[in-house]
C-alpha cells in the first residue's frame, strides 16, 4: 500500500525540493479514508518522528544521563521526564509548520526575515549543529577506542566515523523506507544494549517511580542542580526542531485539503509520542543504570574494584575519596570494572549506535539547514561533503591533540554552546507557527501561544543560568570581558525575534509603521508579505 513517486517527477512538480532525503515520497493519500485511527495510516506516517528521536538519544544526552545517575540518583528522572514532555509539545510544532506549509523551518526563516538577520539566523543554527556533531562524532571514537582495548586511537575512530557515515548517508538511494529502517535498527541496538546493562544491574524499581514522579530533589546541593539544568540543556536540542520540519515532508499530503492536512498532524503526533516515548525508556536505562550502581561512590572504591579485577585502566581512579566522576568512556570502564568484560563491550556497542546514527541526523540538518537558509542547489555529493567538512575538521583536531580520558570539559563547552543557540529555533518556530498568514486555520491557538511562550522562556532562562554557571567557573577577568561584550550582541538578536514572535502572538502595540514594502498592513507588520507555500 506504500507507493513512491521517482524524485525527477517530484522535482518537477516542486521547485524547491533539494534535499536527498526527498528523491521520493511515500504517498500517503492513496490509502487514506478519513478513519478515526488506522493501523496503517500510523504506519505510513512512521519513520520522521523515530529519526528525530535520536537527537534524544546522543552521546551528549548519554553523557548527561549517567552523570545525572552517578551524582544525584534516581531524584532528577522527574527533570528528564519533563524535558522530554517539553521536547514533544515543541517537535509537535515543528512538524504542523512542515505538513502545513510544504516548507521546513529554515525555508520559511529564508522567507520572513531580512537578509542581516536571516544570515545571523544561519550561523547560529550552524554552531549548535557543528557543537552537536562534535559530540557524535567523538562518541564514536571513543566507542571504537573501548571496542578496541585502546588499539584504535581517538582520531582513528573520528576517521572511520567519517567514512562510514558517507556510506550510511546513501542508503536513501535504495528506498526512503529502507533508510528509515536502518535508524530503527540503530535505535534497537540501543534499547537492546542499555537495556541490558538495566536488567543486569536490576535497580531498585520503587526508588525509579519515586524520583521520576516525585518532582523534589532532597537533600540536592548546587552541583546536582546544576545536573538537572544540564539534563534540560542536553534533552531539547535546537537543529532537532529545524530537522524534524524537513523530515515530515517526505509524504505526499495534498495540503489544499484540510482535513488530509488536520490527519497528518495527528498521525505525526501520534508517532511523535510514540518515538520519544521509546528514547525516554532507554535514556532511563542508563540513568538507573548508575544511579543503582554507582550513585556515592568514591574514586578509592571504584579503584579498587578495577584493581581486582585487572582494568588496564585503573590510573583513571585516584586514591582518594571524592565522589566518582564519569563520562562516556568512564562509564563504559566503571561498568567492566563492576560487571565484567560483557559489560563494557555491550555498553560501547549501545554507545557506537547511538553516536553513529547521531551524526547522520546530524548530517541532513546541517543540509536542511544550509539548503532553506542560503537557497543552495548543489549536486547531492557536493552538499554532503561540505556539511561534513565543516563539523569534522574541529572534531579531528580535538581528537588529534586531546586524550581521550579528558574530553569532559569540552564536552561542557559544547553543551553551553547548543544551549546558547535554542532562543533561534523556539523563537522562530513558536512564531510562525502563531502566524495565520502562514498556517491558516493551523495556526496556534490562544493556549497554544500563552503556553509556548511560557514554556520556551523558562526553557531559554534555565539553559541561559548553565550558561552563567559555565563562564563563572573559568575564573579569568580577560573572558569576563569577553564574554560580556559577546553577550551584548547576543541579546540584541534575541531581543530582535522575540519582539517579532510577540508581534505574531497578537502583541499589536509592538507593531510598528513605515518599515517599507517589506512590511504588511495586517498585525504581523514586521514580516514580508507572505508567498505560497509549495504544494504537490
Amino acid at each position: 500500500y506504500l507507493k513512491f513517486i521517482p524524485g525527477d517527477y517530484i522535482m518537477k512538480l516542486v521547485e524547491r525540493m533539494p534535499s536527498i532525503y526527498f528523491q521520493a515520497l511515500i504517498v500517503i493519500f492513496a490509502i487514506l479514508s478519513f478513519q478515526v485511527f488506522s493501523f496503517r495510516k500510523l504506519w505510513a506516517f512512521t519513520g520522521p518522528g523515530f529519526l528525530m528521536s535520536i537527537a534524544y538519544l546522543d552521546p551528549g544526552n548519554i553523557e548527561s544521563d549517567l552523570q545525572s545517575g552517578a551524582k544525584a540518583g534516581f531524584k532528577l528522572l522527574w527533570v528528564l521526564l519533563g524535558a522530554t514532555i517539553i521536547g514533544l509539545l515543541l517537535q509537535r510544532l515543528a512538524a504542523r509548520l512542515g505538513v502545513v506549509t510544504g516548507m521546513h523551518l529554515a525555508e520559511v526563516c529564508n522567507r520572513q526575515y531580512p537578509t542581516v538577520p536571516r544570515i545571523l539566523l544561519w550561523l547560529m543554527v550552524e554552531l549548535a549543529i557543528i557543537g552537536s556533531d562534535m559530540q557524535e562524532v567523538i562518541g564514536c571514537a571513543i566507542a571504537f577506542n573501548l571496542l578496541s582495548m585502546g588499539r584504535i586511537p581517538l582520531w582513528g575512530g573520528v576517521l572511520i566515523t567519517i567514512i562510514d557515515t558517507f556510506v550510511f548517508l546513501f542508503l536513501d538511494k535504495y528506498g526512503l523506507r529502507k533508510l528509515e529502517a536502518f535508524f530503527g535498527f540503530l535505535i534497537t541496538i540501543m534499547a537492546v544494549s542499555f537495556g541490558y546493562e538495566y536488567v543486569m544491574v536490576r535497580p531498585d524499581q520503587g526508588e525509579l517511580l519515586k524520583g521520576m514522579f516525585l518532582p523534589y530533589c532532597e537533600n540536592c546541593d548546587s552541583a546536582q542542580m546544576e545536573q538537572a539544568v544540564g539534563i534540560v540543556g542536553a534533552v531539547i536540542m535546537p537543529h532537532n526542531i529545524y530537522l524534524h520540519s524537513a523530515l515530515v515532508k517526505s509524504r505526499q499530503i495534498d495540503r489544499g485539503n484540510k482535513k488530509e492536512v488536520k490527519e497528518a498532524n495527528k498521525y505525526y503526533f501520534i508517532e511523535s509520542t510514540i518515538a520519544l516515548f521509546i528514547s525516554f525508556l532507554i535514556n532511563v536505562f542508563v540513568v538507573a543504570v548508575f544511579a543503582e550502581a554507582f550513585y556515592d561512590k568514591t574514586n578509592i572504591e571504584v579503584n579498587a574494584k578495577c584493581n581486582a579485577s585487572g582494568s588496564p585502566h585503573t590510573d583513571l581512579f585516584p586514591l582518594d575519596n571524592s565522589t566518582l566522576q564519569v563520562d562516556i568512556f568512564k562509564g563504559g570502564v566503571v561498568l567492566g570494572c563492576f560487571f565484567g568484560p560483557a559489560a563494557l563491550y555491550i555498553w560501547a556497542i549501545g554507545i557506537l549506535a547511538a553516536g553513529q546514527s547521531s551524526t547522520m541526523t546530524g548530517t541532513y540538518s546541517g543540509q536542511f539547514v544550509m539548503e532553506g537558509f542560503l537557497n543552495l542547489r548543489w549536486s547531492r555529493f557536493a552538499r554532503v561533503l561540505l556539511t561534513r567538512s565543516i563539523a569534522i575538521f574541529p572534531t579531528l583536531l580535538v581528537a588529534i591533540f586531546q586524550d581521550v580520558q579528558h574530553l569532559t570539559g569540552m564536552n561542557d563547552f559544547l553543551n553551553v554552546l547548543q544551549s546558547m543557540q535554542l532562543p533561534f529555533a523556539l523563537i522562530p518556530i513558536l512564531t510562525f507557527t502563531s502566524l495565520t498568514s502562514i498556517m491558516d486555520d493551523f495556526a496556534n491557538g490562544l493556549v497554544w501561544k500563552i503556553g509556548g511562550g511560557v514554556v520556551i522562556l523558562v526553557v531559554c532562562a534555565i539553559n541561559m543560568y548553565f550558561v552563567v554557571v559555565y563562564v563563572t567557573s573559568l575564573n579569568s577577568v580577560a573572558l569576563y570581558v569577553l564574554v560580556a561584550l559577546l553577550c551584548i550582541a547576543y541579546l540584541s538578536f534575541v531581543c530582535y525575534l522575540a519582539w517579532q514572535c510577540l508581534i505574531a502572538l497578537g502583541v499589536s502595540c509592538l507593531d510598528v509603521s513605515c518599515l517599507g514594502n517589506r512590511v504588511s498592513n495586517n498585525r504581523h507588520a514586521v514580516f514580508i508579505e507572505e508567498q505560497p507555500a509549495y504544494d504537490t
